[in-house]
């Protein structure tokens, strides 16, 4: 009888610990705002593509240094099913002249107040907790998939961004392959 207990208890907890090591990823915010060339962004209908979404300001150093290599990093994935965000709280006076020195290879929403408190931390008091640059990488199933702040993160996100875009294809291939 114990043996039978002990075994049953081994195979509930068994069950837990599969349980937990499957952690399903947070659903990104959905928003829609409008960008700096007049363009409407609405998140969930750029479901199925990867979404790196950049938090910045005018008045971070740190992003200034970062513009030119995340340009590159879209560059990189022009033609692939990825896009680029620049949301920021600065308005659209400041951001345009703000790109005149360091201009952007990929669509800015300005006035992202909004979108930033959807995406932030608060601390216990109710404080925004967002450090400049935050990236928020959402794959093809509009899930977060990574969070990231600071600086020199672009390998990071260039690695999760190419093995999403892997995982994706992969998956295609299966489905052709079903088919």
């Amino acid at each position: 009888m114990r043996i039978s207990i002990g075994l049953i208890l081994i195979l509930v907890c068994s069950f837990a610990a599969f349980g937990q090591s499957s952690k399903t990823k947070p659903l990104a915010e959905t928003f829609s705002a409008a960008a700096l060339d007049g363009t409407m962004i609405d998140l969930a209908e750029l479901k199925g593509k990867i979404v790196m979404i950049t938090f910045w300001t005018t008045r971070c150093a740190i992003c200034a240094e970062e513009i030119p290599q995340l340009n590159k990093l879209a560059a990189s994935y022009k033609d692939k099913d990825v896009v680029f965000l620049g949301l920021t709280t600065d308005n659209e006076t400041k951001v345009q002249s703000f790109i005149k020195k360091k201009p952007f290879a990929f669509n800015l929403l300005p006035n992202s107040f909004g979108i930033l408190l959807k995406y932030a931390k608060k601390d216990e008091n109710g404080n925004i907790n967002m450090g400049y640059p935050t990236h928020f990488l959402i794959n093809q199933q509009g899930e977060i998939e990574l969070k990231t702040d600071g600086f020199d993160k672009v390998e990071m996100l260039n690695s999760n961004i190419t093995r999403l875009l892997l995982k994706n294809s992969a998956s295609s291939q299966t489905q052709t392959i079903e088919k």
